[in-house]
């Protein structure tokens, strides 16, 4: 499952070659809600989406990007960056043998953020994983609905993949 396309947005596994970009977006986001340039320093260094967390997540292959077509990119000709997550594979945990962990999920519009949790539910039911578990805010709540999502955790939802 190297890459999926929806009508407008096309995805694929976040890689190397995208991490300039992906702070970039972070940081444009970051921006936007501080304005406190000390403040807004200070949120990076612990974010989710920190260089070396990134650098972590992309050499594991979980992570993908989702990009709109339809708008231009001065980096990629795929499109405009709209979203990402990065995730990776948990083993034994709580009994199941495999889980997804989805870190973090970034987007900027509702339909790259629906978009992409389908992805990862559809992608850990593909391998064959038991759960994917969500971090338990921003809306993600409304994109696992479909898929019978419950609390787990205070932080996270757990969305079953298999029956």
């Amino acid at each position: 499952m190297d890459s999926i396309k929806s009508v407008s947005l096309f995805f694929r596994i976040l890689q190397s070659a995208d991490l300039d970009e992906v702070l970039e977006f972070e940081q444009k986001k970051l921006l936007e809600l501080v304005t406190d340039d000390n403040e807004r320093t200070f949120q990076s260094w612990s974010a989710r989406w920190r260089k070396e967390s990134l650098e972590h997540y992309l050499n594991l292959g979980w992570s993908f990007i989702a990009r709109d077509r339809e708008m231009p990119s001065a980096h990629s000709d795929e499109g405009l960056i709209v979203g990402y997550f990065i995730a990776q594979p948990f083993l034994f945990l709580e009994g199941n043998t495999q889980t997804l962990w989805v870190e973090h999920l970034a987007y900027s519009s509702l339909q790259a953020r629906d978009s992409l949790c389908e992805l990862a539910c559809k992608l850990s039911r593909e391998k064959h994983f038991q759960q994917v578990l969500f971090p338990n805010n921003s809306g993600v709540a409304n994109s696992v609905a479909v898929f019978k999502a419950e609390p787990w955790q205070t932080q996270a939802l757990r969305v079953k993949t298999t029956k």
